[in-house]
């Protein structure tokens, strides 16, 4: 019932609360963007989500499109602005991803939404994240996020699947507040983002 009814009900309304309740702090986000990205606040790229539809994930941009001599972008660290940084730090990025919640394209809880380019290189087990909706957060994030292995993150995220319930959900919350606030796990030491899934890592 909670897994096929309740959960996208519960998603809907708490997306809602929350775009109205963050808009102030979604307007000044924006509004430093525009500014640190030459017009640019927003990142679109495209995520594979439930039965690996794919669909439009929404983030705050919190890295330039700076390109060295030869016109290729600079590494992450490189463009990685001020204002980007912090709002990555604190979380503040995954924010418009709640109008793709709204949208029924994620949950709150679930696996992250990786890109298009893994599937052919995920395993039976693996492919099975995709059962569920994508979610904003979810129980990789909460017990690890960027700091652990993929094989790590691949087998919570099938754990989830195997386990969801209210009471699960409500824990990831409370236990992605707690990392939001020791500011945990967001990257690999020496990276502004995670190295790339190849299939073997």
């Amino acid at each position: 019932m909670y897994k096929s009814f309740l959960k996208r009900f519960f998603d809907f309304i708490i997306a809602f609360l929350g775009l109205v309740i963050l808009s102030p702090v979604f307007i000044i986000v924006t509004i430093g963007l525009i500014f640190a990205n030459e017009g640019k606040p927003f990142f679109f790229q495209s995520r594979p989500g439930l039965n690996e539809k794919i669909f439009k994930i929404i983030k705050f941009k919190t890295m330039n499109d700076k390109k060295d001599a030869d016109g290729n972008l600079l590494p992450d660290s490189d463009r990685l602005t001020a204002i980007g940084s912090f709002v990555r730090k604190t979380s503040l990025d995954e924010i418009p991803q709640l109008i793709n919640v709204l949208k029924g394209d994620m949950a709150i809880i679930g696996p992250r939404p990786l890109l298009p380019q893994y599937l052919p290189l995920y395993n039976q087990s693996q492919k099975r994240r995709h059962e569920v909706r994508p979610g904003i957060t979810g129980w990789a994030q909460v017990n690890g996020r960027n700091a652990i292995s993929w094989a790590k993150k691949f087998e919570l995220d099938v754990w989830y699947i195997d386990h969801v319930s209210f009471a699960l959900d409500c824990k990831i919350v409370l236990l992605t507040f707690k990392k939001v606030f020791k500011k945990e796990g967001i990257n690999k030491e020496g990276q502004a983002t995670t190295e790339a899934f190849n299939g073997n890592n």
